[in-house]
C-alpha cells in the first residue's frame, strides 16, 4: 500500500501539471488570436468541404497543372525556410561556433514544426490522400522515383528534429534520467538529420530537371538541385533573424539570460554567413544566365520578374547582410532577412507555379480559397510554436523559476 500511494501521488501531480499546461497563457481575446483564429477556422469548414467533395471544390488545380499554391509555398517554399535547423546544428555540432547554441533548440523546435506542418500539408494537395502512406508501407515503393527518396527523407529528419528537441520536453517534464539518455542521442541524430537535409533539399530541385520544356528559361538550370541547396542555407539563417527578431520582442519574458546578452552578436553574425552564401549563389545564377546566353529572354513580364527576383531580392539583401554585419546594424540586417525571405519564395513559386507552363494562354490561378488554407496553414504552426515557447525551456535553460513538472512536484 505504501508503494502504491506515492505513485498515485505522482500520477495526480502530472495530470494537475499538464491540464494546467492546457490552459492559455496571457490574454485570450487579442487580435492576433482573433484574426488568425478566424483564419483557421474558415480553413477548417474549407477543408471539410475539400475532403467530403474532392480537390476540385476548393482548388483550381487540374491535369494540365497538378502543382498548385500549397505545394509550390507550403512545400517547395517551406522546406527551403525550414532550413536553419540543419545549418544552425551543424555549425554548433559539427563546426563547434559555441556562439549559437542560445538558439539551437528554438531554431530546431521552428524546423519541427515547419516540417510537421508543411509535409502535412502534402494530405491536403493529393487527390488520394490514403495513399501518402504508400512510401513507408510498402505498397508501389518506386524506388527510382524523386519523391520515394523525398518522402523518406521528410519522415527520417522530423524524427531526427524530435530527438534533437526532446532533451526539452524531458527538462519540462522533470525526467533528469530521460534528458540525459536523449541529449546522448542528440549528436547521431544531429549528423543523421545533416545528411538528410541536405540530400532532400537538392533532391527538391531535381525534381524539376524532369520538368525542363515546362519551365521557363529563365528559371530552368541543370544545377537547380545544387541551387536549391544553397538556397535553403541563406533561406534558413534568414528565416532564423527574422524568426528570432520577433522572437526576442514577443517571448521576451522567456529569454535567458545568455541569450539576451549574445543576441545582436549572434544576428550579426548570421547575416554574415547569409551575405556570403548569397554571393556564391547569386555567382552561380550568373554563370547559367552567361552560358545559357539568356539575355534575348530579358524582356516582357517574365524579364521584369527574373529581374525583381535576382536584383531586387539577391543582390540587394546581399549588399544589406554585409553592409549590416560590417556596421552591426541589426536593423539593416533585420531588413535584409525579411527581402531575402520574399526572394526564396518567389523563386519556389517562380519554378514551381508562376513560371510553369508559362507558354498556356490559361493558366492556373490559385482560387481564394486555397489562398486561406494556405495561410491557415501557418497560422496554425504559429500557435503551436507560441504554446510551446511558452512552456517548455525553449528560449533558456530550465531553472527555478521555470513551470516545470518537477518544480510542480515540489511546490
Amino acid at each position: 500500500m505504501s508503494s502504491i500511494a506515492p505513485s498515485h501521488g505522482r500520477s495526480l501531480s502530472t495530470w494537475k501539471f499538464l491540464t494546467g499546461e492546457l490552459r492559455p497563457k496571457g490574454r485570450l481575446l487579442t487580435p492576433f488570436n482573433i484574426i488568425t483564429g478566424a483564419i483557421i477556422l474558415t480553413a477548417a469548414v474549407l477543408l471539410t468541404i475539400r475532403f467530403a467533395q474532392g480537390l476540385g471544390a476548393v482548388s483550381n488545380v487540374n491535369q494540365d497543372f497538378p502543382w498548385g499554391v500549397w505545394k509550390g509555398f507550403n512545400v517547395v517554399s517551406g522546406v527551403a525556410l525550414a532550413g536553419g535547423a540543419y545549418v544552425l546544428t551543424f555549425m554548433v555540432y559539427i563546426l563547434g561556433l559555441e556562439k549559437y547554441k542560445p538558439i539551437v533548440r528554438v531554431t530546431v523546435l521552428n524546423g519541427f514544426l515547419a516540417y510537421v506542418f508543411y509535409a502535412g500539408a502534402l494530405v491536403l494537395d493529393l487527390g488520394r490522400p490514403w495513399k501518402i502512406m504508400n512510401p513507408i508501407i510498402g505498397n508501389s515503393f518506386g524506388f527510382t522515383s524523386v519523391l520515394f527518396l523525398v518522402a523518406w527523407h521528410f519522415l527520417l529528419y522530423m524524427t531526427a528534429e524530435l530527438i534533437e528537441f526532446s532533451p526539452a520536453i524531458a527538462e519540462w517534464l522533470g525526467k533528469e534520467r530521460a534528458r540525459k539518455i536523449l541529449k546522448g542521442m542528440a549528436v547521431g541524430a544531429v549528423v543523421m538529420g545533416i545528411s538528410l537535409s541536405t540530400l532532400h533539399q537538392s533532391g527538391l530541385g531535381a525534381l524539376f530537371l524532369m520538368a525542363k520544356p515546362k519551365i521557363h528559361p529563365l528559371w530552368y538550370s541543370e544545377f537547380i538541385p545544387l541551387l536549391f541547396f544553397i538556397s535553403s542555407i541563406f533561406a534558413g539563417l534568414a528565416m532564423v533573424i527574422f524568426e528570432g527578431s520577433i522572437s526576442h520582442h514577443v517571448f521576451r519574458d522567456r529569454v535567458g539570460d545568455q541569450l539576451r546578452r549574445s543576441h545582436d552578436l549572434i544576428l550579426v553574425g548570421l547575416a554574415r554567413i547569409c551575405g556570403v552564401v548569397m554571393f556564391v549563389y547569386l555567382f552561380l545564377q550568373s554563370l547559367n544566365f552567361m552560358h545559357g546566353q539568356l539575355w534575348h529572354e530579358l524582356h516582357g513580364f517574365y524579364g521584369a520578374l527574373y529581374l525583381t527576383e535576382i536584383v531586387g531580392l539577391v543582390a540587394l539583401p546581399m549588399i544589406l547582410f554585409l553592409r549590416g554585419a560590417a556596421c552591426r546594424d541589426t536593423t539593416t540586417v533585420r531588413v535584409a532577412s525579411v527581402l531575402c525571405l520574399l526572394g526564396v519564395i518567389l523563386n519556389r513559386l517562380n519554378i514551381s507555379v508562376i513560371c510553369y507552363k508559362w507558354y498556356e494562354t490559361k493558366h492556373y490561378v490559385p482560387s481564394w480559397m486555397e489562398l486561406v488554407i494556405m495561410v491557415a496553414v501557418v497560422c496554425a504552426e504559429i500557435w503551436v510554436f507560441r504554446w510551446v515557447v511558452r512552456r517548455l525551456p525553449v528560449l533558456a535553460p530550465a531553472s527555478e523559476d521555470s513551470p516545470t513538472l518537477a518544480n510542480a512536484r515540489s511546490n
